[in-house]
C-alpha cells in the first residue's frame, strides 16, 4: 500500500543553505502524503477511522411505534375523564413485551400491560404509564410494574386507571430517529463511538473506510536508556520515543514504538529497513543537526528510493524556534514518508505538532488537517522576545480568551511542556510580544 507520492523535494530548486519557512516545509509533506487506500473493516475494527461513502438508512428508527414507558396500551375514549376518583376500570387482555411478533388487539374498554420498547399493538392509540394505574392490584397508584415472575396479578384482569392520556403519548413513532433513505453519515466522518452506534442500529455490520495509519516511531542516541532502568554517566531517559508514539495514537494512528537506536548509521539503516514492512509512516527522533555524531543525517542523506530517481530523505533548516533542523522525504520500495525531528524533547514535541500530525491526518483522509487555532491576548509578566527571522513556537495554557506563558524558551524544558495545552506563535518579523498583546495560539487539545 502506497502512501506517498514519489518525492521529490522542493530543494531541487532550492541551494543547500536555502532557510525553509514553516509553511513550505508542511506545504512539501502535505504534497507528498497520499491518503490510505479504503478498505471494508467490521464495525469495532473501524473505530478512530474516516468514512469514505455516505450511508444510507435502510430500515427506518425505530421500524415500528413503540412505547417509551411501562405501562398498557389503551384507547384514549376509554380513559377521558379519568381522575383518582374517578378512575377508568379496563380490562386487560395480555402482555406486550419487546421483541414480541404475535400483537394483542385492544378493543373497546380493554388495556394491554406494555414494556419500553415494545411495538404499540393494534386498536391501542396511546400508552398510559403504570405509575399512572394501580397496577392491576387495587391498591391505588402503583410505583412501579413487577417482574412477571412476581406479579400475581399476571397479564389478565382488570387495571385501575387515574387519569387521562392525549392520543400518542408515551409512543415513539416510526422514524422518529432517522426515516429509510435519510443520510445517516457522510464521508468524511471519523467513526467514534456514536457513529458506531449508529452503523448497528441501521443494520451495518461492515464499513468502507481508510484504515487508521501505521506510524513507526524510532529514537536515536547512545546516550539514551530505557525507563525502569538506572542511569549510568552521561545518559538520560528516553523520553522522546514515548512522547511521540503518544501524540501519534493522539492524532488517530496506529503508532509503534521502536525504541532507542545507538549512533551507528548502519545500525539504523538496518533497523528503519526492517520497520518498514509495518509502517505507513516513520517518525526518526535526533541526529538532524550538523554534529558528528548526526547518525540519521548520515544514515540517510544519500539513501534513495530503489526505483525513484531524485527522492530519499533531504535535511533542512527551517526559519522556526525549537525546530530549526528537519528532515524529510521517502524511503524503500513503498515510497514510505518519512520525517527527520530534532532530538531536543521541546523540539521534537513541536516539531510532531506542526509537520507530523497534519501528515498523519492526511493519510487518514481526513478534510481539515491541522489543530485548531484562536487569538488570545498575551498575559505575562513581561515581554516575550524572540529571534528575527524565526517564527517561535511557545508554550503556554489557554483559557478564556487570554494565554500565559509556561516555562522558558529552552528547547529541553520537558516539565513545562507537560504543562502545556497551547502554542504561542510569535510571527518571524516579530522580535517582542508586549503583555496585552493579541497573540495566534495553537490549542493541543
Amino acid at each position: 500500500m502506497s502512501s506517498a507520492a514519489p518525492h521529490v523535494t522542493g530543494q531541487d530548486h532550492a541551494g543547500p543553505d536555502h532557510l525553509w519557512s514553516v509553511d513550505e516545509h508542511l506545504e512539501d509533506i502535505l504534497a507528498t502524503v497520499r491518503p490510505l487506500e479504503p478498505i471494508e473493516l467490521q464495525l469495532l475494527d473501524a473505530q478512530g477511522c474516516v468514512l469514505v461513502e455516505d450511508i444510507t438508512v435502510p430500515v427506518s428508527l425505530p421500524p415500528f411505534d413503540n412505547s417509551s414507558m411501562d405501562g398498557y396500551a389503551v384507547r384514549v375514549a376509554d380513559i377521558a375523564g379519568a381522575s383518582e376518583e374517578f378512575p377508568a376500570a379496563l380490562e386487560v387482555v395480555g402482555d406486550v413485551a419487546a421483541g414480541q411478533s404475535e400483537l394483542l388487539h385492544v378493543g373497546p374498554g380493554q388495556a394491554a400491560r406494555i414494556m419500553t420498547g415494545a411495538p404499540l399493538p393494534p386498536g391501542a392509540e396511546t400508552v398510559v404509564p403504570v405509575e399512572w394505574t394501580d397496577g392491576g392490584l387495587g391498591e391505588g397508584p402503583a410505583r412501579g410494574m413487577r417482574a412477571r415472575s412476581l406479579g400475581p396479578e399476571g397479564a389478565t384482569g382488570q387495571v385501575q386507571v387515574y387519569r387521562p392520556a392525549e392520543a400518542r403519548a408515551h409512543v415513539r413513532a416510526k422514524g422518529s430517529d432517522v426515516k429509510a433513505g435519510d443520510r445517516a453519515l457522510e464521508a468524511g466522518t471519523i467513526l467514534g463511538p456514536p457513529q458506531i452506534s449508529l452503523l448497528a442500529a441501521i443494520g451495518r455490520g461492515t464499513v468502507r473506510v481508510r484504515p487508521r495509519p501505521r506510524v513507526v516511531v524510532l529514537s536515536t542516541g547512545s546516550e539514551l536508556v530505557q525507563p525502569d532502568t538506572e542511569l549510568g554517566p552521561g545518559q538520560i531517559y528516553d523520553s522522546n520515543s514515548f512522547a511521540l508514539t503518544a501524540a501519534a495514537r493522539d492524532a488517530g494512528a496506529i503508532a509503534y514504538r521502536v525504541g532507542a537506536v545507538a549512533d551507528d548509521a548502519e545500525t539504523l539503516r538496518s533497523t528503519i529497513e526492517d520497520q518498514l514492512v509495518r509502517a505507513d509512516l516513520m517518525v526518526t527522533t535526533g541526529g538532524v543537526s550538523v554534529g558528528a555524531y548526526d547518525v540519521v543525517k548520515e544514515a540517510l542523506s544519500h539513501v534513495g528510493d530503489e526505483d525513484e530517481a531524485g527522492s530519499g530523505i533531504d535535511f533542512r533548516k527551517l526559519a522556526m524556534q525549537p525546530g530549526k533542523p528537519q528532515g524529510f522525504g521517502s524511503i524503500g520500495p513503498d515510497h514510505t514518508p518519512l520525517l527527520a525531528l530534532p532530538g531536543n524533547p521541546v523540539s521534537s514535541y513541536v516539531s510532531f505538532e506542526l509537520f507530523v500530525r497534519p501528515a498523519i491526518r492526511a493519510l487518514m483522509g481526513l478534510r481539515d488537517v491541522h489543530r485548531p487555532t484562536a487569538r488570545a491576548t498575551l498575559a505575562a509578566d513581561k515581554a516575550l522576545t524572540s529571534p528575527k527571522g524565526r517564527r517561535q513556537f511557545l508554550r503556554g495554557t489557554y483559557a478564556d480568551g487570554k494565554v500565559t506563558p509556561v516555562g522558558g524558551a529552552g528547547s529541553h524544558l520537558v516539565a513545562a511542556l507537560a504543562h502545556a495545552d497551547a502554542l504561542i506563535t510569535v510571527p518571524e518579523d516579530t522580535v517582542s510580544v508586549e503583555p496585552g498583546t493579541e497573540v495566534e495560539v495553537v490549542l493541543l487539545g
